[in-house]
């Protein structure tokens, strides 16, 4: 005789955590950082000068800080160094363990690059530390020819990885959430949000609050193109063109949970849209709003996308612990770009009186 099992409901712990959150976030918010730096350090526009100066700080400090957040979210390093010796160039995960040196390498090479004069100054002064600074400037000669080599092989590199960690997230089908052309679009779109965030955060803490018009129409604009992704998203689901966004938008319904996510999201997106548009003079606000719409997005996409049922209809919460893995690792990561961010501004000046 045949028995038929029925499965009503299948529900597990999620497998990526608040460490995946805070990895995408934080290279996400320094690729965009490094573009802005492009302007004022690599093209020597004036008006950018200061503006760029900040940006290749955040992009520092995120940058260093995001692997840290990889190598908590893989559980041990010999993961990652399987990547190197069973190469599988047939996922894109196995590709980012290429793009994310090459990123990083040319970031440090290309800030190096633009700091050289500014470390034989201060080289210059007396002090303990001033034969370190001469050795790191390595003569202290302002190479424009080779900025703009180390910026492209960046510029190579950030593309790459903006590439790589949507086209991770969005190939996997059975996540219904996931499984969009539009995510890595949404992903490079808020990622220049939360760029602009931080560096208008860092502008703010240094006292130049007078880029905060120029700062305010880019993060418009960026507002603007990830509403208009999050709209399309939501027109493809509703009219079911695109079979995933319809079952994802089927798998919320009714859900009082999603229907407060959706509000928030929406919500303090256009929030931030107002302020950036009408406060223009304003930093730390549209800073921290920009900064709080590329985190949700990547928690809502990550956790949330995790709790949509794959079969059945059983839908697993996920709450926030004091745990390495959760709350305490976001307060930690947090605490480690404030750690490097006081170490960089303590050795070198970011201040527009520097000379880049």
């Amino acid at each position: 005789m045949n028995t038929t099992v029925e499965v009503l409901g299948f529900a597990r712990e999620p497998g990526w955590l608040p460490w995946a959150v805070q990895y995408f976030f934080l290279i996400g918010i320094s690729t965009a950082a490094f573009f802005l730096s492009l302007p004022g350090l690599v093209w020597r526009h004036p008006d950018w000068r200061g503006i760029s100066r900040r940006a290749l700080l955040a992009a520092l400090v995120c940058g260093l800080t995001a692997p840290v957040a990889l190598l908590a979210d893989l559980h041990q390093p010999g993961r990652f160094l399987n990547f190197y010796l069973h190469p599988n160039f047939g996922s894109w995960m196995a590709w980012g363990s290429f793009f994310i040196p090459l990123y990083l390498l040319g970031l440090i090479g290309y800030a190096w690059l633009c700091l050289r004069p500014l470390l034989a100054d201060i080289a210059k002064r007396p002090g303990p530390l001033a034969g370190l600074y001469r050795k790191l400037a390595y003569g202290g000669h302002d190479n424009p020819s080779a900025i703009k080599a180390a910026a492209l092989l960046t510029a190579l590199g950030a593309v790459l990885v903006l590439l790589y960690s949507g086209m991770e997230v969005m190939v996997v089908q059975a996540r219904s959430l996931w499984n969009t052309a539009l995510l890595p679009l949404i992903f490079a779109a808020t990622a220049m949000t939360g760029g602009i965030g931080m560096t208008a955060l860092f502008e703010a803490l240094t006292g130049n609050r007078q880029s905060a018009p120029v700062l305010n129409q880019w993060l418009v604009r960026g507002v603007w193109v990830t509403l208009a992704l999050l709209i399309l998203w939501l027109v493809l689901g509703l009219s079911g063109t695109s079979a995933a966004a319809a079952e994802a938008l089927g798998a919320m319904r009714g859900s009082f949970g999603w229907l407060a996510t959706g509000a928030w999201l929406i919500g303090s997106t256009l929030l931030t849209l107002w302020l950036a548009r009408n406060n223009q003079n304003s930093l730390i606000m549209p800073a921290l709003l920009a900064l709080h719409g590329a985190w949700l997005i990547r928690w809502i996409v990550f956790i949330g996308g995790q709790s949509l049922p794959k079969m059945g209809s059983t839908s697993p919460a996920y709450s926030l612990t004091l745990t390495p893995d959760s709350l305490l690792g976001i307060v930690g990561m947090a605490g480690l770009c404030l750690a490097l961010y006081i170490i960089l501004t303590s050795l070198i000046p970011w201040d527009d009186q520097a000379k880049a």
